[in-house]
């Protein structure tokens, strides 16, 4: 497919690399980008990074402050500065709200909402002195919607949201843009469990006007977009990339 981002020598860092981190990595490398990746999960990023020259891995887990600040400063020291960051860490875990413990909730709003702030705030420290920088968070319709059994994980990307468009206010002087792209229903590791179970994948056909369920490559035009010097004044908002579920 023929690249349509020219992204030549810049410096991006990708949180996640399963699924559309994946996916948004191997875009940005082939657009030109050096890339390195961020995920607790070597097997994953070994994966992502195989057979790409521009692209390598970084082991790390994100669930704490420190262990954030640490990962960009050593992706500083390795691509010599940040000028595009993507944040696509993300877990699930559907029961209703009077059957989830404790741990559960404490446990997404680690992954799905502490990581993004805190690796948020240290790339921020970054490209708001370099005054430029492009970040765009995965956040999911389920920021907006309402869906059953998703409390944990509709209140970290609403979150995400806010946090993103706080950070897009306070940086926007400073030549650095916040954005978030919002899935629909993708098929990810994520989602490969639940979409498996009897009637699942159809159900949720149904709510898409588009008739069929996302893909990772499905966003990588929304997010390389965003990050790219064709959005230099868009900041703060939230582009769903969802076959139209949110219409519906």
């Amino acid at each position: 497919m023929r690249t349509t981002w020219d992204f030549t020598g810049a410096r991006a860092l990708v949180a996640g690399a399963g699924g559309i981190g994946a996916a948004v990595t191997s875009a940005l490398a082939e657009a030109g980008a050096n890339v390195l990746v961020l995920d607790v999960d070597e097997a994953k990023m070994d994966k992502v990074c195989q057979g790409a020259d521009s692209v390598n891995g970084l082991t790390t887990d994100l669930t704490s402050a420190d262990a954030c600040r640490a990962a960009v400063d050593r992706s500083v020291q390795l691509l010599g500065g940040i000028d595009v960051f993507v944040h696509a860490v993300g877990v699930n875990d559907r029961r209703p709200v009077l059957e989830t413990p404790d741990e559960v909730w404490e446990r997404l709003r680690a992954v799905n909402l502490d990581s993004a702030f805190w690796l948020g705030r240290a790339v921020g420290a970054v490209m708001v002195p370099a005054g430029h920088g492009r970040i765009v968070f995965l956040s999911s319709v389920s920021g907006l919607l309402a869906h059953k059994d998703h409390a944990p994980y509709a209140a970290t990307k609403g979150g995400v949201n806010q946090l993103m468009r706080v950070m897009a206010r306070e940086w926007a002087a400073s030549g650095v843009t916040v954005n978030a792209v919002a899935p629909g229903y993708t098929e990810t590791d994520l989602t490969r469990a639940y979409l498996s179970e009897p009637g699942i994948r159809a159900s949720l056909e149904t709510l898409v006007p588009a008739g069929r369920l996302g893909r990772p490559e499905d966003l990588t035009g929304p997010v390389l977009f965003l990050a790219s010097d064709q959005a230099a004044f868009v900041t703060g908002q939230v582009l769903y990339a969802d076959g139209g579920r949110t219409l519906v």
